[in-house]
């Protein structure tokens, strides 16, 4: 009888001492990085989205002045117009100007000009101490006759700090199988497939006068100056259909995975390998195609430069930005954002990217694992034609915000912290 009486004393402080337990587990397991939602995107806590204009046209990279203006390059035009200028005003932007009979995708701005490009020619257009187009409808011609056969067209640049500007020419092709058919050597490499360095300031360039400054990379869409190495980084889109082309040697799943998205920190003269080399994010190394006497398990050549910071395959990178603003907490100083414009050819694996990841840096190097910073974009269906935004450019405004633009409906996003 006594036992009894204990037992059914025992079992309410057995239950408050396992509440307690319970809680604490629970307190232990939460995520570290807390999540809240706006304008659609999920962000890191502390930090507020909006989206300032939608349905502009298809925003590819775009460039914010110190006065709070937009230059959005479209991909096509829109009302005759390929270049938009927004003022931004809070979180609200209204149509400045527009202008450009042309679409494309690269756009910057470097020693009071504006500089642009479509898939065959490189421009500038001089600015007023306002950042204002001076003559719209006269920009000075800086390079011109662009290799552009029907994909990777995009001439996406970026410029230094020594007068020079960097053009992607993008291979025509995903693993230049249809023009090496002897596996002797890709010979478009010789006009294609790498970063092509011109003067900034010099008119009527020509393709051939330029110089062919990195080599073996496919295709390259987010390009950007690092100001603390002094040095061109890049992101590549890697190849496609590993396991459609060689079934015997890659499984479906390994190819929704492979190869990586890889971040290229370019030195003058450096091979990145393309399309001798893939890089495996999951063995850590470059491996030896497949069409060149690779099995998935040979390594590449030691001649080929490996990336700086890799990413699961086909999240096609669009964008590539250097934070260094002071809004956004000190681990982001340096830092890179990423805009994963998202993939087509993943299956049986979930589509993926489409969304804006950071990568750490230390002293101009990538330290540490990468984060998804912005989600949400798509929506529930990550797929290029389901997807309701997808994003492309990255921009940082001079409070320290940082802008992302969406080709899919247009939409412009600022993202800002406050403490």
């Amino acid at each position: 009888m006594k036992i009894k009486r204990l037992q059914i004393l025992l079992l309410p402080l057995c239950a408050i001492i396992g509440l307690i337990a319970f809680n604490a587990f629970k307190k232990a397991h939460v995520p570290t990085t807390v999540y809240n939602v706006n304008a659609g995107l999920t962000i890191p806590a502390g930090f507020s989205a909006v989206a300032v204009a939608e349905q502009v046209g298809n925003a590819r990279h775009i460039v914010v002045t110190p006065e709070n203006d937009i230059y959005v390059h479209l991909a096509g035009t829109k009302n005759g117009k390929g270049i938009l200028v927004l003022h931004v005003n809070g979180d609200k932007a209204t149509l400045k100007s527009s202008f450009a009979n042309y679409g494309g995708t690269g756009i910057a701005i470097k020693n009071g000009y504006l500089y642009a490009s479509n898939d065959k020619d490189v421009y500038r257009y001089k600015l007023n101490e306002k950042n204002e187009v001076i003559n719209p409808d006269q920009p000075e011609t800086i390079v011109t006759g662009l290799l552009s056969r029907r994909a990777h067209e995009a001439k996406a640049f970026c410029l230094d700090n020594n007068g020079n500007i960097y053009v992607n020419i993008g291979a025509y092709s995903n693993i230049c199988s249809e023009f090496d058919h002897d596996r002797k050597g890709c010979p478009i490499l010789d006009s294609a497939g790498g970063i092509w360095q011109f003067k900034a300031d010099k008119s009527n360039q020509h393709y051939g006068d330029g110089i062919r400054y990195a080599t073996g990379l496919r295709n390259v869409v987010g390009l950007a100056w690092n100001q603390q190495d002094n040095q061109l980084f890049v992101m590549q889109h890697g190849r496609d259909a590993l396991h459609d082309l060689f079934p015997n040697l890659y499984t479906v799943h390994q190819s929704a995975e492979l190869p990586a998205e890889c971040m290229f920190a370019l030195k003058n003269g450096d091979n990145a390998g393309w399309p001798y080399v893939y890089y495996d994010w999951i063995q850590h190394k470059n491996m030896l195609g497949p069409e060149y006497g690779g099995d998935g398990k040979k390594a590449a050549d030691p001649k080929f430069i490996e990336p700086v910071a890799a990413y699961p395959g086909h999240y096609a990178p669009n964008g590539l930005l250097f934070y260094t603003g002071n809004q956004f907490p000190e681990k982001y100083k340096n830092g890179a954002f990423i805009a994963f414009h998202g993939s087509w050819n993943r299956a049986p694996e979930p589509q993926a990217g489409y969304c804006v990841v950071f990568q750490p840096f230390k002293n101009g190097k990538p330290d540490g694992k990468w984060e998804v910073f912005a989600d949400g974009f798509a929506g529930a269906n990550k797929s290029p034609g389901g997807a309701a935004h997808r994003p492309c450019g990255l921009a940082q405004g001079p409070d320290g915000s940082l802008y992302v633009s969406d080709d899919q409906k247009g939409t412009i996003y600022k993202i800002t912290y406050k403490k």
